[in-house]
């Protein structure tokens, strides 16, 4: 069974700073996947722009994408935060990150700049995690 620690690289500050990522990541996650549930983050006082508020309400309009997106948020913070599954963690909340840069940098640039953190911190732990990913960006591989 493999461990779902970083790789060893005899560097114990590349494994601290691993863990510090991932709390600092995964807390904020479950608490924005447990608010698109609850709702009890009060909405921003400045109106935003109105392709983004054209967006945010084809997602609500949906009935499914608001719980979907809440749903791995969640999953996907208490992975983090658990030291449990962590790849597989990243690589849901991969399509958000991607996502939200675009939408804050193309509609609403208000974001931008907590967006960016989060995909630093996205980017540093696949980074550290990166054997994990070897596998699934193999060229070629037999089906096992």
């Amino acid at each position: 069974m493999e461990s779902n620690t970083p790789p060893a690289s005899g560097q114990s500050k590349g494994r601290v700073l691993a863990a510090i990522a991932r709390y600092v990541l995964g807390l904020p996650l479950v608490v924005f996947g447990l608010n698109l549930f609850f709702n009890f983050i009060p909405q921003p006082k400045t109106p935003i722009s109105d392709g983004a508020m054209a967006f945010a309400g084809a997602l609500f309009k949906s009935g499914y994408m608001m719980p979907l997106i809440g749903a791995t948020l969640l999953v996907s913070g208490v992975l983090l935060v658990t030291n449990r599954f962590v790849p597989l963690a990243l690589a849901l909340f991969a399509p958000f990150i991607l996502n939200s840069i675009l939408f804050h940098a193309c509609l609403e640039r208000t974001g931008l700049p907590m967006a960016t953190v989060f995909l630093a911190l996205e980017l540093f732990l696949a980074w550290s995690y990166r054997s994990a990913y070897r596998p699934m960006l193999a060229a070629r591989v037999t089906a096992g």
